[in-house]
């Protein structure tokens, strides 16, 4: 009984997040990469959403896990002091066509498709576009991938890196037994091991979605 008493209550809270947000369940389930009828069903706690729908919604909408999950704590995953909220401005940053392999170095006008201005993104950020499946239900075609370069990283990151084709590729970081994988949120597909002429540049921060209503 207690299993299903915290499936509907975070059935709840999947709702009270959507309210929050102002959104249908249209506009809603589609951020999330699923239909409607599905969503609805959640919400009413007749089906479960699956670990992997749960981490990609608290990621997009900044959501505590903890929460999410039990209930304690705030909802919220950011929690800024004022002064700090007032010192956020927007930043300018670079919409990449590519990272080029010396990256953050080598970047010229070539590279850059554009440039956006995004508010509460520190400076020294870049952006770009993702394509594929790889990263679903987590990244969608068409979103813009906020990242920074970084020479550590935390378990279950997704980072940047380049392939053994010397493609840019989004994957998760994963430490297993003292060995780094490189796994997609997709299940459809395996990860792989780090190897030595493969580099991460960086981690993303920040995913933007253009929401059609």
């Amino acid at each position: 009984m207690s299993s299903e008493k915290n499936h509907l209550e975070i059935a709840a809270r999947i709702k009270e997040i959507r309210l929050s947000r102002g959104l249908t369940q249209k506009v809603f389930a589609s951020s999330l990469g699923i239909v409607q009828g599905f969503l609805s069903d959640v919400e009413r706690g007749r089906k479960l959403p699956s670990d992997t729908l749960l981490i990609a919604l608290c990621h997009l909408y900044e959501i505590s896990e903890e929460w999410l999950f039990t209930g304690k704590g705030e909802i919220s995953r950011k929690i800024f002091p004022q002064e700090e909220i007032d010192r956020i401005v927007a930043s300018r940053i670079p919409l990449l066509k590519r990272v080029p392999p010396e990256f953050p170095n080598g970047i010229d006008d070539q590279d850059i498709y554009d440039w956006i201005t995004l508010p509460g993104v520190p400076e020294g950020c870049y952006a770009f576009y993702f394509y594929g499946d790889f990263m679903a239900p987590t990244l969608h075609d068409g979103d813009v991938v906020i990242f920074t370069e970084y020479d550590s990283f935390a378990n279950g990151d997704i980072v940047l890196l380049n392939n053994l084709w010397g493609e840019t590729i989004l994957r998760r970081y994963r430490m297993r037994d003292d060995e780094v994988l490189l796994s997609p949120d997709n299940p459809l597909y395996r990860p792989f091991r780090l190897e030595k002429n493969t580099r991460i540049f960086g981690k993303v921060i920040e995913i933007w979605r253009k929401i059609k209503f």
